[in-house]
Protein backbone atom coordinates (compact mmCIF):
# COMPACT_ATOMS: atom_id res chain seq x y z
CA UNK A 1 0.00 0.00 0.00
CA UNK A 2 1.52 3.66 -0.64
CA UNK A 3 2.07 5.64 2.32
CA UNK A 4 0.90 8.87 2.69
CA UNK A 5 3.12 11.79 3.63
CA UNK A 6 2.57 15.03 4.81
CA UNK A 7 4.69 18.00 4.86
CA UNK A 8 4.05 20.89 6.63
CA UNK A 9 7.00 23.52 5.78
CA UNK A 10 5.77 27.29 5.20
CA UNK A 11 8.17 28.07 2.00
CA UNK A 12 6.34 27.17 -0.89
CA UNK A 13 9.35 26.37 -2.77
CA UNK A 14 11.08 24.03 -0.47
CA UNK A 15 7.34 22.94 0.34
CA UNK A 16 6.82 21.88 -3.50
CA UNK A 17 10.34 21.07 -4.28
CA UNK A 18 10.31 18.15 -1.69
CA UNK A 19 6.41 16.98 -2.63
CA UNK A 20 7.68 16.71 -6.48
CA UNK A 21 10.40 14.59 -4.92
CA UNK A 22 8.60 12.32 -2.99
CA UNK A 23 5.82 11.98 -5.70
CA UNK A 24 8.36 10.81 -7.83
CA UNK A 25 8.98 8.01 -5.25
CA UNK A 26 5.22 6.88 -5.57
CA UNK A 27 4.14 8.56 -2.51
CA UNK A 28 1.21 9.75 -2.25
CA UNK A 29 1.49 13.84 -1.03
CA UNK A 30 0.04 16.04 0.70
CA UNK A 31 0.64 20.05 2.27
CA UNK A 32 0.31 22.16 4.98
CA UNK A 33 2.22 25.25 5.27
CA UNK A 34 0.81 26.30 9.00
CA UNK A 35 0.02 24.20 11.97
CA UNK A 36 -3.55 25.25 11.64
CA UNK A 37 -3.96 23.27 7.71
CA UNK A 38 -1.92 20.41 9.24
CA UNK A 39 -4.75 19.91 12.15
CA UNK A 40 -7.30 19.86 9.85
CA UNK A 41 -6.13 17.41 7.40
CA UNK A 42 -5.20 15.16 10.55
CA UNK A 43 -8.85 15.71 11.59
CA UNK A 44 -9.76 14.23 8.32
CA UNK A 45 -6.93 11.88 7.26
CA UNK A 46 -4.87 9.51 8.07
CA UNK A 47 -0.98 10.20 7.58
CA UNK A 48 1.52 7.47 7.86
CA UNK A 49 4.48 10.34 8.12
CA UNK A 50 4.75 13.82 8.81
CA UNK A 51 7.84 15.90 7.56
CA UNK A 52 7.40 18.35 10.10
CA UNK A 53 9.42 22.19 9.97
CA UNK A 54 10.19 23.74 13.25
CA UNK A 55 9.62 27.27 12.21
CA UNK A 56 5.90 27.86 11.24
CA UNK A 57 3.63 31.19 10.67
CA UNK A 58 1.26 30.32 13.52
CA UNK A 59 3.79 28.75 16.10
CA UNK A 60 6.80 26.13 16.18
CA UNK A 61 6.68 22.36 15.15
CA UNK A 62 7.46 21.52 18.61
CA UNK A 63 3.61 22.64 19.31
CA UNK A 64 2.09 20.47 16.61
CA UNK A 65 4.67 17.20 17.22
CA UNK A 66 3.22 17.74 21.14
CA UNK A 67 -0.61 18.46 19.58
CA UNK A 68 -0.35 15.00 17.54
CA UNK A 69 1.06 13.21 20.71
CA UNK A 70 -2.07 14.62 22.84
CA UNK A 71 -4.54 13.40 20.35
CA UNK A 72 -3.26 10.09 19.85
CA UNK A 73 -2.91 10.45 16.59
CA UNK A 74 -0.84 8.27 15.01
CA UNK A 75 1.97 9.25 12.62
CA UNK A 76 5.58 8.73 12.31
CA UNK A 77 7.50 12.19 12.55
CA UNK A 78 10.64 13.46 10.84
CA UNK A 79 11.51 16.96 11.51
CA UNK A 80 13.27 18.87 8.63
CA UNK A 81 14.29 22.45 9.96
CA UNK A 82 16.97 24.71 9.67
CA UNK A 83 17.78 24.67 13.43
CA UNK A 84 20.22 22.63 13.88
CA UNK A 85 21.78 22.98 17.62
CA UNK A 86 22.14 19.88 20.07
CA UNK A 87 18.88 21.61 22.32
CA UNK A 88 16.77 21.89 19.08
CA UNK A 89 17.46 18.43 18.23
CA UNK A 90 17.08 16.98 21.77
CA UNK A 91 13.39 19.41 22.18
CA UNK A 92 12.35 17.87 18.78
CA UNK A 93 12.91 14.25 20.19
CA UNK A 94 11.14 15.13 23.89
CA UNK A 95 8.24 16.97 21.76
CA UNK A 96 7.87 13.44 19.77
CA UNK A 97 9.43 13.69 16.56
CA UNK A 98 11.41 9.99 15.52
CA UNK A 99 13.93 11.70 13.81
CA UNK A 100 15.59 14.92 12.76
CA UNK A 101 17.15 16.03 9.86
CA UNK A 102 18.81 19.66 9.32
CA UNK A 103 18.85 21.62 6.18
CA UNK A 104 20.08 21.70 3.90
CA UNK A 105 19.48 18.10 3.48
CA UNK A 106 20.39 15.65 0.69
CA UNK A 107 17.97 14.32 -1.08
CA UNK A 108 18.82 10.81 -0.97
CA UNK A 109 19.99 10.04 2.71
CA UNK A 110 16.58 11.97 3.45
CA UNK A 111 14.34 9.48 1.32
CA UNK A 112 16.27 6.66 3.20
CA UNK A 113 15.08 7.89 6.27
CA UNK A 114 11.68 8.60 5.27
CA UNK A 115 11.66 4.75 4.23
CA UNK A 116 13.26 3.49 7.65
CA UNK A 117 10.73 5.43 9.43
CA UNK A 118 8.04 3.77 6.93
CA UNK A 119 9.46 -0.12 7.88
CA UNK A 120 8.74 1.03 11.39
CA UNK A 121 5.74 -0.20 13.54
CA UNK A 122 3.34 3.10 14.51
CA UNK A 123 4.26 3.03 18.61
CA UNK A 124 1.98 4.40 20.93
CA UNK A 125 3.12 7.80 21.83
CA UNK A 126 3.35 8.89 25.22
CA UNK A 127 3.02 12.76 25.88
CA UNK A 128 4.87 14.27 28.54
CA UNK A 129 3.20 17.36 28.32
CA UNK A 130 -0.32 18.01 27.67
CA UNK A 131 -2.61 20.97 27.09
CA UNK A 132 -5.74 20.53 28.78
CA UNK A 133 -8.04 23.85 28.08
CA UNK A 134 -4.98 25.96 27.93
CA UNK A 135 -3.13 24.47 30.65
CA UNK A 136 -0.23 23.10 29.92
CA UNK A 137 0.66 20.02 32.14
CA UNK A 138 4.53 18.92 32.30
CA UNK A 139 4.18 15.87 33.80
CA UNK A 140 7.83 15.41 34.36
CA UNK A 141 8.15 18.71 36.55
CA UNK A 142 4.60 18.31 37.79
CA UNK A 143 4.01 21.67 37.03
CA UNK A 144 1.45 23.35 35.25
CA UNK A 145 1.24 27.06 33.37
CA UNK A 146 -1.90 28.83 32.19
CA UNK A 147 -0.93 32.56 30.45
CA UNK A 148 2.23 31.96 31.53
CA UNK A 149 1.58 32.05 34.85
CA UNK A 150 1.96 28.74 37.62
CA UNK A 151 -1.09 26.67 38.94
CA UNK A 152 -0.47 25.27 42.21
CA UNK A 153 -1.43 21.72 42.06
CA UNK A 154 -1.10 19.28 45.08
CA UNK A 155 0.68 16.15 44.24
CA UNK A 156 -2.43 14.45 45.29
CA UNK A 157 -4.63 16.48 42.94
CA UNK A 158 -2.19 15.10 40.07
CA UNK A 159 -2.04 11.79 41.00
CA UNK A 160 -5.93 12.18 40.66
CA UNK A 161 -5.75 14.39 37.59
CA UNK A 162 -3.45 11.34 35.99
CA UNK A 163 -5.22 8.75 36.49
CA UNK A 164 -8.34 10.46 35.19
CA UNK A 165 -6.76 11.43 32.26
CA UNK A 166 -5.40 7.47 31.46
CA UNK A 167 -9.20 6.53 31.66
CA UNK A 168 -10.36 8.79 29.88
CA UNK A 169 -14.12 8.38 28.71
CA UNK A 170 -14.09 5.70 31.75
CA UNK A 171 -16.61 5.70 34.80
CA UNK A 172 -14.26 5.70 37.98
CA UNK A 173 -15.88 5.64 41.26
CA UNK A 174 -15.08 7.48 44.20
CA UNK A 175 -13.24 3.64 45.44
CA UNK A 176 -11.62 3.44 42.04
CA UNK A 177 -9.90 6.80 43.08
CA UNK A 178 -9.44 5.80 46.30
CA UNK A 179 -7.39 2.96 46.21
CA UNK A 180 -5.20 4.25 43.02
CA UNK A 181 -4.27 7.51 44.50
CA UNK A 182 -4.57 6.84 48.68
CA UNK A 183 -3.83 3.55 48.75
CA UNK A 184 -6.23 0.17 49.49
CA UNK A 185 -7.37 0.22 53.32
CA UNK A 186 -7.13 3.63 53.89
CA UNK A 187 -10.26 5.80 54.87
CA UNK A 188 -10.74 8.65 53.20
CA UNK A 189 -14.22 10.33 53.17
CA UNK A 190 -16.24 11.04 50.05
CA UNK A 191 -16.14 14.61 50.66
CA UNK A 192 -12.65 14.85 50.39
CA UNK A 193 -12.59 12.90 46.80
CA UNK A 194 -15.37 15.39 45.55
CA UNK A 195 -13.20 18.59 46.70
CA UNK A 196 -10.55 17.32 44.84
CA UNK A 197 -12.37 16.89 41.71
CA UNK A 198 -13.85 20.09 42.19
CA UNK A 199 -11.10 22.15 42.39
CA UNK A 200 -9.47 19.94 39.24
CA UNK A 201 -12.44 21.53 37.47
CA UNK A 202 -12.22 25.12 38.46
CA UNK A 203 -8.75 25.11 37.96
CA UNK A 204 -8.61 23.50 34.61
CA UNK A 205 -12.02 24.94 33.75
CA UNK A 206 -13.32 21.20 32.80
CA UNK A 207 -17.04 21.77 32.09
CA UNK A 208 -18.69 20.91 29.12
CA UNK A 209 -18.67 23.86 26.66
CA UNK A 210 -14.77 22.70 26.50
CA UNK A 211 -12.46 20.15 24.59
CA UNK A 212 -12.11 18.42 28.11
CA UNK A 213 -14.24 18.13 31.27
CA UNK A 214 -15.29 16.11 34.11
CA UNK A 215 -18.77 14.41 34.17
CA UNK A 216 -20.42 13.56 37.60
CA UNK A 217 -22.13 10.47 37.08
CA UNK A 218 -24.84 10.73 40.36
CA UNK A 219 -24.21 7.73 42.81
CA UNK A 220 -21.09 6.36 40.89
CA UNK A 221 -18.23 8.34 40.53
CA UNK A 222 -16.73 10.65 37.63
CA UNK A 223 -15.80 10.62 34.01
CA UNK A 224 -12.77 12.45 32.56
CA UNK A 225 -14.50 13.30 29.16
CA UNK A 226 -12.66 14.23 25.73
CA UNK A 227 -14.42 15.29 22.58
CA UNK A 228 -13.55 13.57 19.53
CA UNK A 229 -13.47 14.90 16.01
CA UNK A 230 -14.88 13.28 13.08
CA UNK A 231 -12.93 11.53 10.97
CA UNK A 232 -13.01 10.22 7.50
CA UNK A 233 -10.04 8.41 5.55
CA UNK A 234 -9.28 9.79 1.91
Amino acid sequence: MTATILIVEDDQNLRETLSDFLELEDFVVVQAATIAEAKDIFNHSSIDLTVLDIMLPDGDGYQLSQWLCEQSIETRILMLTARGLEKDIVEGFESGADDYVSKPYRSQELLMRIKALLRRPLAKRETLTLDINGRLVDWRSMTVKYHGESLHLTSRAFSILKLLIEHTNEVLSREDILDACWGKDVYVDNRTIDNFISNLKKQFDLTSENAFYIKSVRGVGYCFMKREFNKTTD
